[in-house]
């Protein structure tokens, strides 16, 4: 199978995150790579050539998000059995369309779905762009994606595009602090190894898709473990601005967890806070 990747408006956030995961030479072992800007000697320009004469591709991979008038972009999206957009500019346009209109994702521009491939594409296969959100995406999301295309030639995603496999759950699930978090006990400074990071640091945990606590970051660790919160970076409005502080109102965050309505909030944290065990007060 013959894999191309193409970087456009991007940090390379998401190469650099491909590049840490144990199972990155797969890509070279299992896929005839025709070009990545990091690894490949050869000019872009030659091989997009090379491959739009041929007249057909099995896999696109785009990092960073796309400009309106980029053609290229679009013949080989044309010509290709899958496409996948890999971070969340590619995804969803992000930060470069932030400043500038005529930025887009491949297949949407924020949460709006059109992109420059428009809301009906379709791939050779018959499948919408495969979309790998996140700043970056996770590495075991990109290989493993990537892999199942060789080897299963189906995928199963959700209503964005987004494999279910890695973006069904909540990067809450799996979390450490999740004791703290039903005891309603914050963390009183970052960094620390207890306390629930949602109440007054902003964590987006509660309210984002992606298995960063179940898959974790080189096998390691993730954000909240590290007593950072989770910023959200696999949905559509990231970044968003105070990244580091939960908006209140009354006391009582903006933004509930999903499923949790207000009246259900008000009830059972005041209890939990009320009865949480000493122990997990303790910060030392």
């Amino acid at each position: 199978m013959k894999l191309l990747w193409l970087q456009r408006l991007s940090c390379c956030g998401n190469t650099h995150s491909l590049l840490s995961s144990e199972e990155a030479n797969l890509l070279f072992e299992e896929f005839e790579v025709l070009f990545h800007p990091s690894f490949s000697t050869e000019s872009e320009e030659d091989v997009i050539e090379r491959v739009l004469k041929g007249g057909k591709l099995d896999l696109l991979v785009v990092e960073g998000a796309v400009k309106r008038d980029d053609e290229v972009i679009k013949n080989l999206c044309g010509i290709s059995d899958y496409v996948v957009a890999v971070g969340n500019c590619a995804v969803y346009g992000n930060i470069p369309a932030l400043s500038e209109d005529s930025v887009f994702g491949l297949q949407y521009r924020f949460k709006e779905k059109g992109g420059i491939l428009g809301k009906d594409f379709e791939s050779k296969k018959g499948y919408p762009v495969i979309n790998l959100s996140g700043c970056p995406a996770n590495p075991e999301w990109i290989v493993g994606t990537l892999l199942r295309i060789k080897w299963k030639g189906k995928l199963d995603l959700d209503e964005l595009g987004r494999p279910k496999e890695y973006y069904s759950s909540l990067t809450h699930w799996g979390c450490s602090r999740n004791e703290y978090f039903e005891w309603k006990v914050e963390t009183e400074k970052l960094g620390s190894p207890k306390g629930c990071l949602f109440y007054h640091y902003g964590c987006r945990g509660p309210m984002t898709h992606s298995t960063c606590n179940v898959h974790l970051w080189n096998g390691v660790n993730s954000k909240t473990r590290a007593g950072t919160p989770c910023f959200g970076c696999t949905e559509y409005d990231f970044p968003r601005v105070n990244l580091w502080e939960t908006k209140l109102y009354a006391g009582i965050p903006a933004e509930l967890p999903l499923g949790v309505s207000k009246r259900g909030y008000i009830m059972i944290s005041g209890v939990a806070k009320m009865f949480a065990p000493e122990r997990l007060k303790d910060e030392d």
